[in-house]
């Protein structure tokens, strides 16, 4: 009997994007409100039915997940279902309610090519993923039409992925004219180091650079994060960084090991650039969505040390920053939305002079999380910097590390500079108080949870540490 187990996610992920489709053609107007509900039930559902990671491969090895493969993606499908929890406002308005069904079709739809990236035996689904995963991104980007910022940074995302796809293709091709297969336990078999195969992996960590921001491919991000709806720069720079970090590690880690000295030194000096050039830029930012594209790039940069390391150690440090990460960035992009659809549109840093006095509890949230990015201590972000530097640091990596944590304090200067924004600046006509919906105000909730309890319990590095070692 053929056993479909572990393919269930992405089969239940299929069938509930099938489902969302149906609903939205069969509800009559206005159904949003209806429709958010099916798509938050069914995302916990999807959370329920694949909550035990699951191993095996189908297609002769084309497709393979592995246990932390299934962690990977039910953290990226909790992500996925905070973001929808978190869109609640911005679909309410009058000229995006009508776009509910495909905001949800088009974020399953990538993350159905996340699922993909991840469990890949082969460079030809990889790349079938990464372009699921880009070209509805590029739709929900430019889903506020009628917002010429949202138009433009939708042409600058699908010409830079363009660009950045293009590229990789053609290293994967050169992959297969010198090995002669694309399937990962092959092609390693058959890596010599030479000139045309080193040129391959240059462009392949390009390609996927560009999907995690790191410099020199980050210039598409700060333009995209800013006209893209909020809710959706949210997912970008979370769901869809995490998924490309994961695959980046697991490909140089498996298929590129031959070639170890020679991806490690590229991987060492994109962290150092990426980390410098972004913190100096975001102490430069007023706009927050601006801001938080460069933060971002610059936590792109710290995952990246996972991904040097290249060790079990590393893996099980990478998918425990995500997973602080994704908690972290979606707290503040949560609260971003709150106020942004509160107030016609404001995101200058400037416009949460005093939002303390107004509203004490959505500062406390963006706090704590501005904290945890930071990697202030008790909270999760120092935990999962301080595995990062450690996984990177054991590997020998002693310089990287020290160059990063001299970025910290730098890094620790910016996230200051909002907290003393809401806390200390005086202003005399602060946001007016206001009342979040119960779905926004129950994500931001768990957000907090999460920047708190992943701080305080350890068993959950634990866990993944055991599981990257199984």
């Amino acid at each position: 009997m053929f056993n479909l187990i572990p393919m269930q996610s992405e089969i239940s992920l299929v069938l509930i994007l099938v489902f969302i489709l149906l609903a939205d053609l069969m509800l009559k107007e206005p159904h949003q409100k209806k429709l958010q509900t099916i798509a938050c039930t069914l995302m916990v559902v999807q959370l329920i039915l694949n909550f035990q990671p699951a191993e095996g491969e189908f297609f002769g090895g084309m497709y393979h997940t592995t246990r932390m493969a299934s962690v990977v993606k039910t953290l990226l499908t909790a992500g996925t279902l905070l973001v929808f929890m978190q869109a609640s406002t911005w679909l309410a308005r009058e000229d995006t309610r009508h776009k509910a069904g495909e905001f949800y079709v088009l974020t399953l739809s990538t993350l159905l090519g996340m699922y993909f990236m991840v469990s890949a035996g082969s460079f030809i689904l990889f790349y079938v993923g990464l372009e699921l995963a880009s070209i509805p991104m590029a739709c929900l980007i430019a889903l506020d039409k009628l917002r010429h910022n949202s138009a433009e940074a939708g042409a600058k995302f699908i010409l830079s992925s363009m660009f950045s796809s293009g590229l990789m293709l053609y290293g994967l091709s050169l992959i297969y004219g010198t090995c002669g297969t694309a399937y990962f336990d092959d092609v390693i078999t058959h890596l010599q180091g030479t000139p045309l195969q080193v040129m391959a992996m240059i462009f392949f960590v390009a390609g996927l650079g560009f999907k995690l921001s790191l410099v020199p491919f980050h210039m598409w991000t700060p333009d995209t994060y800013q006209g893209a709806p909020t809710p959706v720069s949210g997912y970008l720079s979370v769901i869809s960084k995490g998924a490309a970090a994961f695959t980046l590690l697991t490909i140089l880690m498996k298929v590129f090991a031959p070639m170890a000295s020679d991806w490690k030194l590229l991987i060492s000096v994109v962290i150092v650039l990426t980390i410098t050039i972004a913190n100096l830029f975001a102490i430069l930012q007023s706009d927050l969505k601006r801001f938080m594209a460069y933060s971002s790039i610059s936590q792109a940069g710290y995952i990246a040390l996972a991904v040097l390391a290249g060790t079990d150690q590393g893996e099980a440090a990478l998918v425990y920053y995500l997973t602080v990460y994704v908690v972290a960035n979606l707290a503040v992009f949560g609260v971003i939305g709150a106020v942004e659809q509160h107030t016609d549109g404001l995101v200058e840093r400037s416009a949460y002079n005093g939002l303390y006095r107004t509203n004490p509890k959505l500062s406390f949230v963006m706090t704590l999380a501005l904290f945890s990015l930071a990697g202030i201590p008790p909270f999760a972000g120092f935990f999962s910097k301080f595995f990062v530097f450690a996984s990177a640091f054991q590997d020998g990596h002693w310089l990287v590390v020290f160059l990063a944590l001299v970025n910290t304090v730098i890094s620790l200067y910016y996230y200051l500079l909002v907290v003393k924004a809401m806390y200390i600046d005086p202003n005399e006509n602060p946001v007016p108080t206001f009342r979040t919906p119960a779905l926004v105000r129950t994500s931001l909730v768990i957000c907090l949870l999460g920047i708190v309890a992943l701080g305080l319990f350890s068993g959950v590095y634990q866990y993944l540490a055991d599981m990257a070692i199984g």
